[in-house]
C-alpha cells in the first residue's frame, strides 16, 4: 500500500472511531476551540481524540470566547437570516446564534459570521461524538484540560445513596456585563423563544434526576439581586411584608423597607438602600452578613440549587476557570477532575460593581490558587458530592452566569480580552 495512502487511512481511523465509541462516553468528552489556530480538538480524559480545522468568526462578527454546552442539534438545518444558507450537522452553543456545523467554506482564517465552521467529513463525524449538555470551551490561544488534585474539588462518598437535591432558592436573572455583545447568526430558532429566567422560585419539580445527566456546578460572586433577596426574605420574617424573596426591588419591597426605616428610626431620606440599613435589618434578624460566594447547581439545562459559599481575599478576582469530573469512582470515594484556566479581561465597571481591587493570579498556579481561596462548607460539598458522576463540570467565574444562562442552558461563560491588567 503506498504510504500517502495508508496515512490517509489511520487518519481516518482516528478521527472516525471515536464517533461509535465515544457516543456512549459523550459525558466526559468536551471540545476546545482555538481562534488563534483556527483548530478544534476533542479531549477524553486529557488525551486528544480527534482535531480538525475551523473557521471562526470575522471581524465585526467574532465568535464570542468562553465555557459553553451544546444546547441543540439538528443534521439539517437552515439559515432564516441568510438566505436559508445550509448549515448541515449544526449543533447549537447559544440561543443567540452561536453554533458548530458543517461548511463548504472552512478557509484558515476567520470567515464566519459567528459560528464555528467544519469540514464537512468532520462535521458528521463531530455530530455523532457529542450528546447535549457536551461542553465546548472556545478561546483565543491554545488551552488544554490537565489534571488537577484538589481539597475543595467534590469527592462522591464511600457508601450512602445519594439523596434528591430540593432547592428553594429564587432563580437568577442573566448578569449583562457592561461589554459584552451578542452575535447573532442564521439560526432558526430565535432567541425570544427561549425565555429568560423568569422570577420566582424554582419549582418542587425541578431535583437532581439521579443517574440522570451529569451536575454543572458554578461558583461565582454574589450579585445585587442575591442580597436584594435576603433583605426581602429577612422583611417579611420580621412583619414587613416585602413580597416573593425575587430579588427585585419593587413596590412592595419600597414599602416594606420604608416600614422597617421607620420602625429603626432610619433616616427615610438618601439611597433607600444603605449599609446603615443592612446592618440593622441583620442584627434584627439575628443573621451573619452573607459570604462574598454563590454556589449554583444545574441539571438538565435546570436550576437545582444555590447557596451561598466564602473564599478569601474578596477584593481579588477570581478568574475564569473550568473543570470536570473525567471518572468517579463510588467504591473508593474518588473523583479525578482535569481543568483549564480562561483569560477573562473585567472591565473598570464590572470590577467597581463587584468591588475588585486586584487582579487574578495567572500562570500555572493559577487554578490551585483559586481553590485555595474557596470555602464550601462540609453539608454542602458533601450533598454535591452525593450526585457526582462522571462528566460533572465545575466553572469558578467573577462574572457569574452572563446574559447567555437562560432557561434551556447550562451556565455559560462568556470571556473578554482587551482591558489591561495593569489597570489593577
Amino acid at each position: 500500500m503506498p504510504p500517502l495512502l495508508l496515512a490517509r487511512l489511520l487518519l481516518l481511523a482516528t478521527v472516525a472511531l471515536p464517533s461509535v465509541a465515544g457516543a456512549a462516553d459523550a459525558r466526559t468528552l468536551q471540545i476546545v476551540v482555538s481562534r488563534q489556530t483556527q483548530s478544534l480538538a476533542v479531549y477524553e480524559d486529557g488525551a486528544v481524540v480527534a482535531t480538525s480545522r475551523v473557521s471562526t468568526g470575522k471581524a465585526g462578527h467574532e465568535t464570542p470566547t468562553g465555557i459553553f454546552s451544546v444546547l441543540q442539534k439538528a443534521r439539517h438545518h437552515k439559515s432564516n437570516i441568510y438566505s436559508d444558507a445550509p448549515m448541515p450537522w449544526m449543533q447549537r452553543l447559544t440561543w443567540s446564534g452561536i453554533a458548530l456545523h458543517e461548511s463548504s467554506s472552512v478557509p484558515d482564517y476567520p470567515a464566519s459570521h459567528g459560528c464555528v465552521r467544519l469540514p464537512a467529513a468532520f462535521a458528521r463525524t463531530l455530530y455523532g461524538m457529542t450528546g447535549l449538555g457536551m461542553h465546548v470551551v472556545i478561546s483565543d490561544a491554545p488551552v488544554a484540560p490537565q489534571p488537577i488534585q484538589h481539597a475543595t474539588l467534590f469527592q462522591p462518598p464511600r457508601s450512602a445513596p445519594p439523596q434528591p437535591l430540593l432547592s428553594d432558592a429564587p432563580e437568577r436573572h442573566a448578569a449583562v456585563t457592561p461589554d459584552g455583545v451578542a452575535v447573532d447568526v442564521a439560526l432558526n430558532a430565535p432567541q425570544a423563544s427561549i425565555p429568560a429566567t423568569a422570577p420566582g422560585t424554582v419549582p418542587a419539580s425541578a431535583t437532581v434526576t439521579l443517574g440522570g445527566p451529569p451536575i454543572r456546578i458554578l461558583i461565582t460572586r454574589r450579585t445585587d439581586r442575591d442580597r436584594m433577596a435576603d433583605l426581602q426574605a429577612m422583611l417579611t420574617d420580621l412583619g414587613f411584608d416585602a413580597g416573593a424573596a425575587d430579588g427585585i426591588l419593587g413596590p412592595a419591597t419600597r414599602q416594606a423597607i420604608a416600614g422597617y426605616k421607620r420602625w429603626k428610626g432610619l433616616p427615610q431620606k438618601g439611597p433607600l438602600v444603605t449599609p446603615a440599613l443592612i446592618s440593622a435589618l441583620y442584627d434584627s434578624a439575628g443573621r451573619d452578613m452573607p459570604p462574598a460566594g454563590q454556589l449554583l447547581v444545574r441539571q438538565n439545562f435546570e436550576d437545582v440549587l444555590s447557596e451561598p459559599v466564602a473564599f478569601d481575599a474578596p477584593q481579588m478576582a477570581l478568574g475564569t476557570h473550568f473543570l470536570t469530573a473525567v471518572r468517579v469512582d463510588a467504591a473508593s470515594g474518588s473523583a479525578s477532575w482535569q481543568g483549564l484556566s480562561l483569560p477573562n479581561d473585567l472591565s473598570s465597571e464590572e470590577r467597581q460593581r463587584l468591588g475588585i481591587t486586584q487582579g487574578a493570579l495567572e500562570g500555572p498556579q493559577a487554578l490551585s490558587a483559586v481553590l485555595d481561596r474557596i470555602h464550601v462548607p462540609a453539608d454542602l460539598a458533601a450533598r454535591i458530592g452525593a450526585l457526582l458522576t462522571a462528566g460533572a463540570s465545575l466553572t469558578i467565574t467573577d462574572t457569574g452566569t452572563e446574559k447567555e444562562t437562560t432557561k434551556g442552558t447550562d451556565f455559560i461563560t462568556l470571556t473578554h480580552r482587551g482591558h489591561s491588567a495593569l489597570e489593577f
